[in-house]
């Protein structure tokens, strides 16, 4: 059990904590969640002995052994997989002894305690654990000095997972993972055998994870049993009361203040007055909890295109050598959210950096529209940034030619207000750093933006503002993300990235997901079982949206043929002198009717599919 008690602790002259105090459960998997700067990683470097208390304690069971991931392994010539089996440090000791050992009392309590601790079957278990973070047997074997920083963090983690501390703390342990790791990591914590504490803003980690939640806000510790969502339920639901309670207390001082305004000085009325002094004096005042800031993004709006704006036939991509991706026949229209699917290394980011122009289709046919603009964020660019200058000498770069209101006004649309604006961006926070990078990405309006693991380093707030913004935004969207509660409410087309090919998926986020867990080398589509009679109703469902959108895309493509026929009806475009213009419309409305006619086959092979369905 850990117990925190009435702790108090400054960091110049700031408090963090004042007389916290939380009691954790043995084997209990905690969520400690805040806003950022309230201290949480502070609190991990308290329990870990690292910082000294101002005041309180914190204590744990005898001999515990706590474990976290605090920097990646470094680069040495040590494979991977033994690289894990040395986190364990007491079974690395005692098999070393084990080969010197000459007493044989000696002997016997090695291989007892070998045994007691599972010594033999470590290999399989440290394995499984690399796999499960994305290294298969052959990656297993090879030399750390062969993976970049954010590999070896994955190392680093698997490490403190294999030694099984009976404390472990980690600190936003999806940020390095992909999807795939993520979900993993979430299964395999829920099954961990001791105490887990995580930081975490990845609110499907927090709510499968799990057992309960620590509130860490105003300096003080809540625990909450269940995960996030009953946790932010319950805490919109106590703000709600507290906000009525002081409303309705303050109503109260109000009253009994005006009574002693007038009647202090009137003698018959005097004892009464005194008596309401004192009311208001015992009254403790209510104070409901901070709201937290509206965090906001503000993406601008591109015109409209006409679709598709990416149509790839037959195209195959790679790095010079053998294709990683083929046979790519894949068409985007501007109303298009995707969600990328795939084991990290099948081609997720050679299909976006295709997609964003920064790779050559090396076989096949990409035709994009004319005017595409394209806005790409990946998580490397954070890394990018010039972190001598402020945000406002990054956007004055690309706008030098806009006023600094302007360029203030752009920034604080990102939630970088006077202050960040201009502060260096080396002293900028990791979510501040995602901002501007998200601001840099999208300041020419783009009509298509690719975005690769966005929420990383983002708060709670700021992740729920991303999918606010992603859902009004009127472009198309590529996202690749671990993050499985932004990918349900943005996406609406999964595609699944799997042996050098794309392919759409046809079930649900949900399912992919169970057949990860399910163990599945790589997720299949459900086989269609022959049905001599009517569909499912998810089929029907299915097959019926499909319809619609092709509908609702008919309906936009018929909307602009006809105001293309109006322009196109104007008298005066028919002059001598504005006969490129009329080009340029007759060349508009051509693209639109190509459209509206590959929008009208569609349509009607979907029709039939219904209509062959039972529907």
């Amino acid at each position: 059990m850990l117990r925190i008690t009435d702790i108090t602790f400054s960091v110049e002259g700031r408090p963090l904590f004042e007389g916290a105090t939380a009691t954790i459960p043995y084997g209990h998997k905690v969520g400690l969640v805040g806003r950022n700067g309230t201290g949480k990683t502070t609190l991990f470097r308290l329990i870990r002995g690292e910082l000294a208390l101002e005041g309180g304690e914190i204590t744990l069971p005898a001999r515990a052994r706590i474990g976290g991931v605090a920097q990646e392994v470094p680069s040495s010539p040590t494979s991977l997989l033994d690289t894990v089996l040395q986190a364990d440090t007491e079974r690395a000791a005692l098999m070393a002894e084990a080969e010197t050992a000459t007493d044989p009392h000696r002997i016997a309590e090695v291989q007892h305690r070998l045994a007691d601790i599972d010594a033999w079957s470590a290999e399989g278990r440290a394995s499984a654990i690399l796999k499960g973070l994305g290294f298969d047997a052959a990656a297993q074997a090879r030399p750390c000095s062969d993976f970049s920083g954010g590999w070896r963090m994955r190392v680093a983690l698997a490490g403190v997972l294999f030694a099984q501390p009976d404390l472990l703390l980690l600190d936003e342990p999806t940020n390095y993972l992909d999807l795939e790791g993520a979900l993993w990591l979430e299964s395999y914590l829920a099954r961990y055998p001791h105490t887990v504490i995580i930081i975490s803003h990845d609110r499907g980690l927090l709510n499968r994870a799990v057992q309960g939640i620590l509130h860490l806000d105003a300096r003080e510790l809540t625990y909450w049993t269940g995960p996030y969502d009953q946790f932010a339920r319950q805490m919109a639901e106590r703000r709600a009361v507290l906000l009525a309670e002081a409303k309705k207390q303050e109503l109260r001082r109000a009253h009994l203040q005006s009574f002693v305004d007038r009647f202090k000085a009137k003698a018959s009325k005097a004892v009464q007055a005194q008596s309401r002094v004192k009311m208001l004096e015992k009254m403790t005042p209510i104070t409901p909890p901070e709201e937290a800031r509206r965090q906001v993004f503000t993406f601008p709006a591109p015109e409209e295109l006409s679709p598709p704006i990416i149509n790839l036939d037959g195209a195959a991509v790679g790095y010079g050598g053998r294709p990683v991706l083929r046979r790519l026949n894949l068409r985007i229209d501007q109303d298009d959210r995707i969600a990328l699917l795939g084991r990290n290394g099948e081609g997720k980011s050679t299909l976006s950096k295709l997609l964003a122009g920064k790779l050559a289709a090396c076989e096949g046919r990409m035709t994009r529209s004319g005017k595409l603009r394209i806005g790409y964020f990946a998580q490397h660019q954070v890394d990018e940034l010039h972190i001598d200058e402020t945000p406002l000498q990054h956007v004055m770069r690309l706008r030098p030619a806009e006023g600094q209101a302007r360029l203030r006004a752009r920034l604080a649309g990102f939630g970088l207000l006077a202050d960040q604006a201009e502060t260096a961006v080396g002293r900028l926070s990791g979510g501040q750093k995602a901002r501007l990078s998200l601001l840099l990405a999208t300041i020419d309006a783009p009509h298509l933006l690719i975005l690769d693991e966005p929420t990383n380093h983002l708060d709670m707030e700021s992740r729920e503002a991303l999918v606010e913004a992603l859902t009004e935004y009127s472009g198309a969207v590529i996202l690749v993300s671990h993050d499985m509660h932004l990918l349900g409410l943005v996406a609406d087309r999964l595609w699944l990235v799997k042996d050098g090919a794309v392919e759409p998926f046809a079930e649900d986020l949900e399912e992919y997901r169970r057949q990860l867990l399910a163990g599945d080398e790589t997720p299949k589509q459900k086989p269609a079982a022959p049905k001599p009679g009517r569909a499912s109703r998810e089929e029907l469902a299915a097959l019926r949206a499909e319809v619609k959108k092709c509908e609702e895309r008919m309906d936009k493509l018929n909307r602009m043929r006809d105001q293309l026929a109006a322009k196109l009806a104007e008298p005066g475009l028919y002059e001598q002198a504005r006969a490129g213009e009329l080009e340029t419309w007759q060349k508009k409305y051509a693209e639109v009717m190509e459209g509206l006619d590959r929008a009208e086959a569609m349509w009607l092979k979907a029709e039939a599919r219904l209509e062959s369905a039972g529907g």
